[in-house]
């Protein structure tokens, strides 16, 4: 009994370091899901809910069922629970971080980010030519589009909310995308924030809607890929990881923001080396998170050799 209730609160807890994680620009859930051993099962387990909901429109209600009953509730439910307390928690904290500290906060998810990179990296079996140039020709992809950002949206439309939710959930689930940035990118990043943050449940709706039906589709689709070919699409998982770097260097401007007015933004896409002064604590806190996350792996393994 003490064991299962102590794997319960392990997986609410890693569900909300997801949550926390996919509301930042630049870390992706998926990666943590990745470094805690569970990333394929979690794929699974949200490829039989879209199976079950797709039978639950054609009328296949006894199918729905049988997949309702394949998924693996144990570990999806504590996950959604740990990671929507979080959302909701962090959102208006984590806006004003960015505001008043990108630098120090993108340090902090720069060694996060470089942490789960190296765990992730030691997840291949064996590692060839192919597999290494497949790694460097998507990092190179991703680094090179991460340069492109548009300027704020401040009210958008109920179509773009629901166009935005979607593609954002997709790279929310894949190990280095963050949805989060993607929203950045697109100008939507604060308009997204300031929906949670003051709960905004007409927007909140039509985003999540676009959330379910992108994630219906992109759970299954992922899922066969990484079942038929599991090393290739590990690598591509890694070379996003690689490529994602680019908006967690903290120069000039750190993840990037938008000003509380609306009527300036930084992007957190460029490559400058330091000003004097503001090089200390973007650099002490990388270092500190890159050794939790190692610190937390190395646990993790004696616990499962134990």
């Amino acid at each position: 009994m003490s064991n299962k209730r102590n794997t319960l609160l392990t997986r609410i807890a890693q569900g909300g370091l997801m949550g926390a994680a996919n509301t930042v620009p630049g870390v992706s859930g998926g990666t943590l899901a990745l470094m805690f051993g569970f990333y394929e099962r979690l794929i699974n387990a949200l490829r039989d809910g879209a199976h079950a909901a797709t039978q639950v429109l054609r009328g296949d209600l006894k199918g729905a069922l049988a997949s309702l009953k394949a998924v693996e509730w144990s570990l999806l439910l504590p996950l959604l629970v740990g990671a929507g307390a979080v959302v909701i928690a962090v959102a208006g904290p984590l806006e004003r971080s960015l505001e008043t500290h990108p630098e120090n906060m993108a340090g902090l998810f720069l060694g996060l980010v470089i942490g789960s990179l190296i765990i992730s990296w030691r997840l291949m079996p064996t590692w060839n030519p192919r597999l290494l140039a497949v790694v460097t020709l998507v990092g190179a992809a991703v680094f090179a589009g991460l340069g492109w950002q548009s300027g704020p949206l401040n009210d958008p439309s109920p179509l773009l909310l629901f166009a935005a939710g979607a593609i954002a959930i997709c790279a929310m689930i894949l190990p280095g995308l963050s949805g989060s940035f993607l929203l950045l990118m697109f100008g939507l990043y604060e308009a997204v924030l300031t929906m949670v943050d003051q709960r905004l449940i007409g927007d909140l709706v039509i985003f999540g809607l676009g959330a379910a039906l992108g994630l219906a589709a992109f759970a299954t689709l992922l899922s066969r890929l990484l079942k038929r070919h599991h090393d290739p699409m590990l690598a591509v998982l890694l070379g996003l990881m690689v490529g994602s770097l680019r908006v967690l260097w903290p120069w000039p401007h750190g993840v990037g923001y938008t000003s509380p007015t609306g009527a300036q933004t930084f992007d957190g896409t460029g490559l400058q080396w330091p000003t004097q002064g503001i090089t200390l604590w973007p650099l002490l806190l990388a270092g500190g998170a890159l050794m939790v996350v190692l610190g937390v792996d190395a646990l993790a393994s004696r616990q499962n050799k134990a």
